[in-house]
């Protein structure tokens, strides 16, 4: 993991074309709720069985409520040597510090209990 990076040059990165890979690691229910465009849903449990989604990505930045969960998910990811990301940073404060637009989901139905992150 390289560090933390504001919200705001993760904003600021969105429109790029190079922009990085956004994985919010909680439950989907919260995550339908509202997240960062174009980011992807990857919960912090399922992590681990799916980490060789992000060999090929060049820049991740993980994201959760408070900015705490996403420091250990960034050194997950960091850890896998199958990962050759040249930046691994977990976003500051997490969804508490975004000011930017979310994306929300249509309705979903469905049960599902939130995460404790």
């Amino acid at each position: 993991m390289d560090d933390e990076i504001n919200p705001e040059e993760v904003e600021s990165l969105l429109d790029a074309e190079d922009r990085p890979r956004i994985v919010d690691i909680r439950s989907p229910a919260e995550f339908a709720r509202g997240h960062i465009p174009w980011s992807e849903n990857v919960p912090f449990n399922e992590l681990p069985d799916r980490i060789d989604e992000f060999a090929d990505a060049d820049h991740i930045v993980t994201v959760c409520p408070h900015g705490k969960a996403s420091v250990q998910a960034a050194r997950l990811i960091g850890s896998y040597e199958g990962t050759t990301a040249e930046r691994i940073e977990s976003m500051a404060g997490g969804l508490e510090a975004w000011s930017g637009d979310l994306d929300a989901d249509e309705a979903d139905d469905r049960e599902t209990p939130d995460s404790p992150f």
